[in-house]
């Protein structure tokens, strides 16, 4: 039994993607895991702990770095979730695409990351009956 992917889940070409947010959040993503980045960082907070002294450990200074580190923080969440959902993505369609080439395989296995978590766990425990048969 052979199955298929729907058309839409596969690339017709290894160009990148045109979607504006896509790219950014790619990039960004890229960029901010970056050691350069991560040494920018470090020296920012060096600096402003180094300028403490001078605001007198004030409300202002401390809200500074709180105010900063907040909205950098909340916007990165959503450029890594954006990330990590096409990363999850791509790899389940490779998955599946690896499923459906093998004579062997339960093609209904290919599309298991929409099944419900009933279903999940039925699959698993039905995958687990069929390791321990062939351990046995």
């Amino acid at each position: 039994m052979r199955g298929s992917l729907p058309v839409s889940s596969l690339t017709t070409s290894g160009k990148p993607s045109g979607h504006w947010f896509v790219r950014f959040a790619a990039a960004t993503a890229n960029w901010a895991g970056t050691s350069a980045v991560f040494v920018t960082a470090v020296l920012i907070v060096v600096v402003w702990a180094m300028l403490g002294p001078v605001f007198h450990y004030s409300d202002s200074w401390q809200l500074v770095i709180n105010t900063g580190t907040t909205i950098v923080t909340f916007l990165m969440v959503f450029l890594i979730q954006n990330t990590q959902n096409r990363d999850s993505k791509a790899l389940q369609v490779k998955l599946s695409e690896l499923i459906l080439a093998l004579e062997t395989a339960n093609n209904r296995i290919a599309a298991i990351e929409n099944a419900s978590p009933e279903e999940l766990n039925a699959v698993q425990e039905e995958i687990q009956e069929r390791v321990n048969g062939e351990a046995g």
